[in-house]
């Protein structure tokens, strides 16, 4: 009685006839001046099985003709007329096909032209007349590298969108993880929660209106939501006290700003960078006079003078439980003012230019 045959030689067997069929579906390009050897070889590649040959006797189409077919080998004539195949060997080279393997097929067997087409790019050499058995022998050698090597493209490139697709995924729950902390310092100074995400959306319409690029507008809207996450290391009796701070409490209460920076600091990823920048500098002034690290003008980064501008008009439209929300009138009134001194005059333009129903009453 026979041996079962196991589930892992079944597909081995399988695997060796993909690739057999792979090998003999693999486009092969004969280039020869002489239609005779054009037709020997195409006689020999069919009774081998090969189904997809393509021939030229015309050197000179070559570039084109691997352009249109894109073949996995080019059997390539030594002497032709007007192109020789050392030639042809310069133009493929030219193309970026220096990936392609070239068989030469030549009755020049004399070691300079071996060197010489092997220098140029050939990948083997076989003298005219020649043995059949030897010709398909490395014209197979030569197809299991080519496809050997474009297997091993498309597992790189699968590995490489893996290795992206983990990174992106790592990036988002970073992002989750400090917007859910965000989040959370606010619930402490705004009972809405929504703070946050009103300065994102604030932020990204002014960076448009700035004519800043739509990917750093949409960057701008998710790290700006994080600009007071340094405020979950502001003790309570500050950060919601109803009455005036006193000298001492308003030093502590301008740390969150640095204890921001330094819970964003490190990040790997574009939005978190940018949401550092915003955390550390989003109470600069324009005119220096801001903190905590006193820069002025465009030492401020952008993104963090166009959050002080959203920032106010969010938190002064709003109650705070130490007072209640001002008029829409007041405002703009503050913000207009501010421009030159407090904030970035074209950012404030943008604002009344680009969000006109936050600055209505302008």
């Amino acid at each position: 009685m026979s041996e079962p045959v196991s589930p892992s030689a079944v597909l081995s067997l399988e695997s060796t006839r993909d690739v057999e069929q792979d090998l003999l579906h693999a486009r092969v390009l004969i280039v020869d001046d002489e239609s005779m050897n054009v037709r020997l070889l195409e006689r020999v590649l069919t009774r081998a099985g090969f189904t997809n040959v393509v021939a030229s006797t015309d050197p000179c189409a070559v570039t084109a003709l691997c352009a249109a077919e894109l073949p996995d080998l080019v059997l390539l004539d030594l002497h032709m007329p007007e192109r020789d195949g050392f030639g042809v060997l310069e133009d493929l080279a030219a193309i970026g096909g220096g990936r392609l393997p070239v068989l030469m097929l030549s009755g020049d067997a004399s070691e300079d032209a071996k060197l010489r087409a092997l220098a140029l790019g050939a990948k083997d050499f076989v003298a005219k007349p020649f043995e059949e058995r030897e010709v398909l022998l490395r014209i197979r050698n030569l197809l299991e590298t080519r496809l050997l090597q474009r297997e091993l493209a498309r597992q790189n490139a699968r590995l490489e969108e893996a290795v992206r697709e983990r990174t992106r995924a790592l990036a988002e729950a970073q992002l989750e993880v400090l917007e859910r902390l965000a989040a959370a310092a606010e619930l402490r100074d705004d009972d809405t929660g929504q703070h946050t995400q009103r300065v994102g959306e604030l932020s990204a319409r002014i960076a448009l209106s700035l004519g800043l690029p739509t990917e750093q507008a949409s960057l701008l809207r998710r790290a700006a939501a994080l600009h007071d996450v340094g405020k979950i290391g502001i003790p309570d009796s500050i950060l919601r006290k109803p009455g005036r701070l006193t000298p001492a409490e308003h030093e502590a209460m301008k740390a969150h700003t640095v204890l921001g920076g330094r819970i964003l600091a490190g990040g790997q990823t574009p939005v978190v960078c940018m949401a550092e920048r915003i955390a550390r500098h989003h109470h600069e002034r324009w005119d220096g006079g801001g903190y905590p690290d006193g820069l002025a003008g465009e030492q401020i980064p952008i993104e963090a003078r166009i959050v002080a501008v959203a920032d106010v008009l969010d938190a002064l439209s709003h109650p705070r439980p130490y007072r209640g929300a001002w008029a829409p009138e007041q405002v703009a009134a503050l913000i207009r003012d501010g421009s030159g001194s407090h904030f970035d005059p074209a950012v404030v333009e943008a604002l009344f230019r680009g969000a006109p129903q936050a600055a209505a009453a302008a």
